[in-house]
């Protein structure tokens, strides 16, 4: 239950796709850089055991002392888990494969799928002032998404412009309805998002088609091109707002950013 004197708590959004290779990673590392540039402070919760996102945001292995494994299985302090990016005004709560194997110690805890919900809401956050924390899901619809899911308010759905690409949609709206019925009556579909988009390809713009004419106004308006940009600022521990400022990839992320934020109504002045 939460407190009622507690100040309203940051935003929580789980970037969630089973599909692996839709974006998932590179969309949550550059939303949370482009809305820590708009003057939100955000923190990024790394959930997949591949780490990515750790990783895509140069925390080495070496540093991860304390992760969302022991956060969330040991009951480690937020102060030993969140550390600070390059990013100003972003941290990172960060993985490591230890994660692969909390699957299975969650099945044997009674409270293994709120357990990502009672870390983030614990008066301990308090002190942080974040706005926003999204929640980097691993590819697949087990209890680690589930636990992201009843911890959201949220789910943003980044959705691959290929073929076959709806069909997947289909599994991870059920486990949407599902958390909803069962642990998390609020959550709702913050939205799906378009990434690796080519205008020039017919295939791109029949997919965009299908996900407005079967999910209407759930589809934001931004779309994140296919740019190279993008694809090698992973490469050098970096969004690519860092890597290439002014590229398209940049651009395009700037402007999801900024239709989240007017979705909210935080938009900065």
């Amino acid at each position: 239950m939460s407190d009622p004197i507690r100040p309203m708590g940051p935003k929580i959004i789980a970037v969630a796709n089973q599909k692996g290779g839709v974006g998932k990673t590179t969309t949550t590392i550059n939303l949370a850089s482009a809305l820590a540039e708009q003057g939100c402070r955000v923190l990024l919760v790394d959930l997949d055991p591949q780490g990515n996102a750790s990783t895509g945001l140069g925390i080495n292995t070496a540093d991860r002392k304390y992760t969302t494994y022991d956060l969330m299985l040991e009951d480690m302090p937020l102060e030993d888990v969140i550390l600070p990016t390059e990013i100003e005004g972003m941290c990172i709560i960060p993985a490591t494969v230890d994660l692969s194997s909390a699957d299975i110690e969650l099945i044997s805890n009674e409270k293994r799928s709120f357990l990502l919900h009672d870390s983030l809401r614990q008066l301990a956050m308090d002190k942080y002032e974040f706005d926003y924390i999204l929640i980097d899901c691993p590819p697949s619809l087990n209890l680690l998404t589930v636990n992201a899911m009843i911890a959201a308010h949220s789910v943003l759905i980044p959705l691959q412009s290929e073929f076959f690409a709806l069909e997947g949609l289909s599994q991870l709206m059920l486990t949407v309805r599902e958390v909803r019925q069962t642990a998390n009556s609020g959550l709702r579909i913050e939205g799906v998002v378009l990434t690796m988009f080519d205008a020039r390809n017919n295939l791109s713009q029949q997919v965009e088609q299908d996900a407005r004419d079967n999910l209407g106004e759930l589809v934001f308006e931004t779309k994140i091109p296919r740019n190279v940009r993008v694809s090698e600022a992973p490469s050098y521990a970096q969004p690519v707002l860092e890597y290439d400022t002014a590229s398209k990839g940049a651009e395009a992320y700037r402007a999801l950013a900024k239709e989240l934020l007017t979705k909210h109504m935080k938009i900065a002045a």
